[in-house]
Order: C-alpha cells, then sequence, then structure tokens
C-alpha cells in the first residue's frame, strides 16, 4: 500500500534512462601505410613486367630501344625455342621430386604432430625438441655427410636420392606447423571419439585430418616451392640430363643462352607457372596455417 505522507516523486521509482549509443570513432586512412605498400607492389611489380615483356621480344628487339616498352612486333619464339630443350623433360622431373617429397612430408608429420599432441610419454617433448634441433641445421652445413650417406646408398643421380634429403629437410617445420594446428582442436572432440570406441588412427583419419586441412594446404604450399626451387641438391646430387631438374635446367639455360637473355627469361617464366597455379588455388589457407598457434 501506497503511504500518503510520501511524496509521490519518491515512491514511485522512475524507469533507468536508456544507455547512450557508444560514439563510433572516425575511421583514419593510413596514409603512410598506403604510399609504402603501393611503393613495395612497385618494386616487386616492375621486375615481374619486365622478365614478362622481354620474353615476347626478338633477340634484336632486346638490344634496341626502351626494354620497360611494349615489344613492337611480339613474338612466341622464346618459348617455342625452349620447349625443344627437352623442357618438358625437365618439368617432369620437378614434378616427381616435389610431388614425391610433398606426400611424404605430409604423410610423416601429420603423424608426427599426431603423436606429439596427443602422446602422454616422457620421451615426447624430447622427440618434439629434435625436430625442433632441425629447424636449426643449416642445409649447407650436411652436404658432405649427405654426399658421401646417398652414394653410399646408391642413389646417387636419380630422383629418389632427390626425394629424401628434400623430406628429411621440410619434415621440422611442417611439423612444428602442424602440431600447433592440432593443439587448436578443442579436447572434448578426442574425448568423445575415445568414448565411441575410435582408435587412434580412426581419430587420425576421422577427426584429426579433416578438421587440420587448411594446415595441410599450407605446408603443401610451402614445402612444395622448397621442392620445385631447390637448386644445391640437384647440383651436388645429380649428373646427367635425364635426371636434370627445373631449377638446374635453368642454370644450363644460363650458359646455352648467354647472349639470348629472352630465350632464359622465357624459360624462368614457364618454370614458375605450376608454383603460381598451386598459390591461387591455396592462397586463403596460406597465411591462416602459418599463423595458427603463434597468438597464444
Amino acid at each position: 500500500m501506497l503511504d500518503l505522507e510520501t511524496p509521490l516523486s519518491t515512491s514511485v521509482r522512475k524507469a533507468p534512462a536508456p544507455p547512450r549509443p557508444a560514439r563510433s570513432r572516425p575511421h583514419r586512412t593510413n596514409v603512410p601505410g598506403a604510399i609504402g605498400g603501393f611503393a613495395w607492389l612497385l618494386v616487386v611489380m616492375v621486375p615481374v613486367y619486365f622478365i614478362v615483356v622481354t620474353t615476347f621480344r626478338g633477340q634484336a628487339g632486346f638490344f634496341a630501344g626502351n626494354p620497360f616498352a611494349l615489344p613492337t612486333a611480339p613474338t612466341l619464339a622464346n618459348y617455342a625455342e625452349v620447349i625443344q630443350h627437352d623442357f618438358v623433360r625437365y618439368v617432369l622431373n620437378s614434378v616427381i621430386v616435389t610431388t614425391g617429397a610433398v606426400v611424404v612430408t605430409l604423410a610423416v608429420s601429420l603423424i608426427a604432430a599426431y603423436a606429439v599432441v596427443r602422446g602422454r610419454g616422457r620421451g615426447i617433448r624430447f622427440v618434439f625438441s629434435v625436430f625442433l634441433l632441425g629447424l636449426a641445421i643449416p642445409l649447407h652445413a650436411t652436404i658432405i655427410p649427405l654426399y658421401y650417406l646417398i652414394t653410399r646408398l646408391r642413389l646417387y643421380d636419380s630422383l629418389l636420392g632427390l626425394i629424401l634429403p628434400s623430406v628429411a629437410f621440410a619434415i621440422p617445420v611442417t611439423v612444428l606447423i602442424l602440431s600447433n594446428f592440432l593443439r587448436d582442436i578443442p579436447q572434448e572432440l578426442f574425448e568423445s571419439m575415445r568414448m565411441d570406441g575410435a582408435s587412434e588412427w580412426q581419430t587420425l583419419i576421422r577427426l584429426a585430418l579433416p578438421l587440420v586441412r587448411p594446415a595441410l594446404v599450407t605446408v603443401a604450399i610451402y614445402d612444395g616451392l622448397n621442392a620445385w626451387n631447390g637448386f644445391l641438391f640437384p647440383l651436388i646430387l645429380t649428373q646427367s640430363e635425364e635426371r636434370r631438374v627445373l631449377p638446374l635446367s635453368l642454370w644450363a639455360f644460363q650458359g646455352e643462352f648467354t647472349v639470348a637473355i629472352p630465350g632464359m627469361l622465357a624459360a624462368v617464366v614457364l618454370s614458375t607457372l605450376p608454383m603460381v597455379v598451386l598459390y591461387v588455388l591455396g592462397r586463403r589457407y596460406l597465411v591462416s596455417g602459418l599463423t595458427a598457434g603463434f597468438g597464444r
């Protein structure tokens, strides 16, 4: 009951005032960042433009006139000449080496990363430390023992002799990326799989493998680029032209086309096309996979 002696203003509570909308901060354009970004884009694109334009020039047109101007009489003779010099064989060798190295690296690294994340033994941390130690070993310091090992295994001048070292040096960083990605998977999902009676292999294939697909694409692109552009291993571990891969063939083209620069640049453009296509197909997974686990 309302007290008659109490003023109406004090007995009836006032409704709280609605909160004021927060003032949105004005969007500020980062002018120095934009200028720096466009400047860096210009620095990157100018050499690419020069290479592509030069491939459509003849040998006489390369030395005459402005090298950055569009060719007055574009020609595809440089690309035809490159393809005639066993370029398809070199591409096939590079595809075999890159595909074999990437497939073996992904299979071994995924199993190792799953064991590192899900393992409970005392030696798991030591094994992971051994994988991380592989990141600190420089590639050039292993050339002599690697050459001795490959020759003793009778794998010298073979594509398998190029695949195995590429796998060995790609596993450490691949395990690091995949293990960080696996740690982001909620433990409740693993526990539910265990409650359903799934084995570790079934959990790996049915749960972990679909969820780490972005990381697998990331490391596939990263390891594929390293294997595709590898020059030191083919130079040391191969000898015949039948086992020559693209980076080593470009070095041979440089000797064969010492003056014919448009022909050499045409070989460079053709050698980069497969990796450009692979990057375009998996570019949206690249940044998310490389940064997984590092923000915690």
